[in-house]
């Protein structure tokens, strides 16, 4: 894991922060974010069919993207923090299907740290890649605005 203290964190600029570990995608993950959001399309949850017709059900692109968090939390660690929050995103492209069972990680790079708010807006270029695939899952300008002392 990447420490960083709030003071420096323009020096992330430019610089890749980290890969986070492999994390597998499960039916029951998939089948509790349909519950959570009311997305019940068959090529999620219906198991049978996804699975006689595209290879296996398919994690929600918006489940995918929802991992963020997580797995940054895994890559650095800003020191000096009071409080941290999500600002959403520039850009998300979901570019690529996440089959039940894979497994995905997180790639960021940061491309810009500003003064806003009182605090530091941070904006990574968050890639989501896919064990075995060469084409990412996901790929999302994510914004943060850090607080600290």
């Amino acid at each position: 894991m990447r420490m960083v203290n709030y003071a420096d964190l323009e020096s992330l600029v430019g610089t890749e922060v980290g890969v986070s570990p492999w994390h597998q995608i499960t039916q029951s993950q998939i089948n509790k974010f349909a519950e959570a959001t009311g997305d019940h399309q068959w090529i999620h949850v219906d198991v049978e069919r996804a699975t006689r017709e595209m290879g296996a059900p398919i994690a929600h692109g918006y489940l995918t993207l929802s991992l963020l968090p997580m797995l940054a939390a895994q890559l650095m660690r800003v020191e000096n923090v009071t409080r941290g929050i999500n600002f959403g995103c520039n850009k998300v492209r979901f570019t690529n299907m996440v089959p039940a069972g894979s497994r995905v990680r997180l790639r960021q790079k940061c491309l810009a740290v500003e003064s806003r708010a009182g605090g530091k807006q941070v904006v990574m270029e968050s890639t989501i890649e896919i064990e075995g695939k060469d084409r990412p899952a996901c790929v999302a300008e994510s914004i943060g605005i850090i607080y600290g002392e």
